[in-house]
């Protein structure tokens, strides 16, 4: 590693620990930074998923105390999680560096339209009366392709995930974003195992990244009250926008 590659992943994996703190997207800013140095498309979802876990483990327990009360509801969603989060790791394993660089315009594309319309999507189904929360068949299915896109590529999954758990029936935020939380946290935790145990991450980076990420992460949390978050998310979505139109440049 060169200093600039060092600075470049250190300070991009410092914006997104800040990001995900704030308002979310923080994958926006180190997943391309990874490409950026040279790091192998899959080498680099794999690194980046590591990198970020720790936040993911961090969210849900500050929710443990809303979600006793859903032991038994969790126990499928998090069997599905599990799987799936291991079904989207091996697939990602599975997939040759040359196909998913041709795929990460599209899966870019795709997290971006969907964290610019999150609000309006949430909006629409918080209104919809979807019926009492519960483990249906349809809800286990939706709630399995959200895991096996979050085991292959993390950006966007918690916005899928909060659609899935207002279309199985919970109307309350809070209780939307303690579920999804846990349920994030087991995908990521089975995914980084399943990249570690598979020799796919580069940990020089990784390390770095785990770092700074950290660091960004506590130094997010002290500034959210203090930044409109609506600047962060417009700042977000012009970055994803951005990244999405150069990387389809680049597979030209």
């Amino acid at each position: 590693m060169t200093a600039w590659q060092i600075a470049l992943v250190g300070v991009a994996a410092f914006c997104a620990g800040a990001m995900n703190s704030v308002a979310g997207g923080g994958t926006f800013f180190s997943f391309p930074a990874l490409l950026a140095a040279g790091v192998p498309p899959v080498a680099a979802n794999a690194s980046n998923s590591v990198a970020l876990w720790p936040a993911s483990l961090s969210g849900a327990w500050a929710y443990r105390n809303e979600l006793a009360r859903y032991k038994r509801y969790l126990i499928p969603m998090g069997i599905v999680s599990f799987i799936g989060g291991i079904g989207g790791g091996l697939l990602l394993l599975a997939t040759k560096d040359a196909v998913f660089s041709k795929l990460i315009p599209w899966l870019l594309l795709f997290a971006t339209v969907l964290f610019a319309f999150s609000g309006r999507i949430s909006a629409m189904l918080r209104g919809a009366d979807a019926g009492k929360p519960g483990n249906s068949p349809t809800s286990l299915a939706g709630h399995a392709v959200v895991s096996v896109y979050g085991g292959f590529f993390g950006a966007g999954m918690g916005i899928l995930m909060l659609a899935s758990l207002a279309m199985s029936g919970h109307d309350d935020v809070h209780e939307i974003n303690a579920i999804k939380n846990l349920l994030s946290a087991i995908i990521y935790s089975v995914t980084v195992m399943t990249f570690v145990i598979a020799g796919a991450v580069d940990w020089p980076y990784t390390m770095v990244m785990l770092a700074t990420a950290t660091l960004g992460g506590y130094w997010g949390a002290s500034i959210a009250r203090k930044i409109p978050a609506l600047w962060l998310r417009r700042f977000i979505i012009a970055v994803g926008f951005v990244l999405t139109i150069f990387y389809f440049y680049k597979t030209i």
